[in-house]
């Protein structure tokens, strides 16, 4: 019986990928680096060490790399007052809960940012289990951050769903072994590969055929 759901943050919770790319613009060009917004939007959904050297050819153990994610983390400050939730994130995390579901979150940003993410979407009380980019080898594409999600709620791939916005969080979803479900409230087009597509977090209730939350 499925009983954990792996959750995204960015562009699934909060309206957040074109404030991360215009972010990444800001990096690249104070670095020498010449990249569009037209370039960066459609890679938002991976983490950092996946997106940089994408683009720029730049890896982690380049030194440039850690001048390029300092840019990023600085710009973002700036963009952040942009950043909003979206309607039905604390409802989704109530009902999910009440129905019996673990909640880990697994995002390819770092923990600090998660956790203002989260702080802004009033849901960092409802989610203390969270693995994020610092905890493993490689990001969204990649299954690492699905395992270790995996692990930390102590579930068999089967037993699990994935909720993101992005066709990197199906790609590494799928790679881990776990169906994932998407919101198109991220902007990103190119989900028909998702196992179930809904349109806003409301409708993603479905996935879970929850029942109504008593009242206190």
């Amino acid at each position: 019986m499925t009983s954990t759901l792996l959750l995204d943050i960015d562009g699934t919770l909060v309206d957040s990928n074109d404030a991360h790319a215009r972010a990444w613009i800001v990096a690249f060009r104070k670095n020498g680096f010449m990249v569009s917004f037209d370039q960066v939007r459609p890679l938002i959904g991976m983490g950092g060490d996946q997106l940089v050297p994408r683009l720029t050819g730049v890896r982690k153990d380049d030194p440039r790399f850690r001048a390029l994610s300092e840019g990023w983390k600085e710009a973002f400050e700036s963009e952040f007052p942009s950043v909003k939730p979206f309607s039905g994130t604390r409802e989704l995390i109530q009902k999910t809960q009440y129905a019996g579901w673990t909640v880990v979150v697994a995002t390819s940003g770092e923990a600090d940012l998660a956790e203002r993410l989260l702080q802004m979407a009033d849901v960092a009380d409802l989610l203390p289990d969270r693995v994020s980019s610092k905890e493993v080898q490689a990001s969204k594409p990649q299954p690492d951050l699905m395992q270790a999600a995996l692990t930390k709620a102590g579930t068999a791939p089967q037993d699990a769903w994935m909720l993101g916005d992005t066709r990197f969080d199906i790609e590494a979803a799928h790679k881990a072994g776990v169906r994932c479900a998407v919101v198109r409230i991220g902007g990103d087009s190119e989900l028909d590969s998702a196992d179930r597509i809904f349109d806003t977090l409301l409708d993603a209730r479905q996935l879970f055929e929850l029942p109504a939350t008593p009242s206190a």
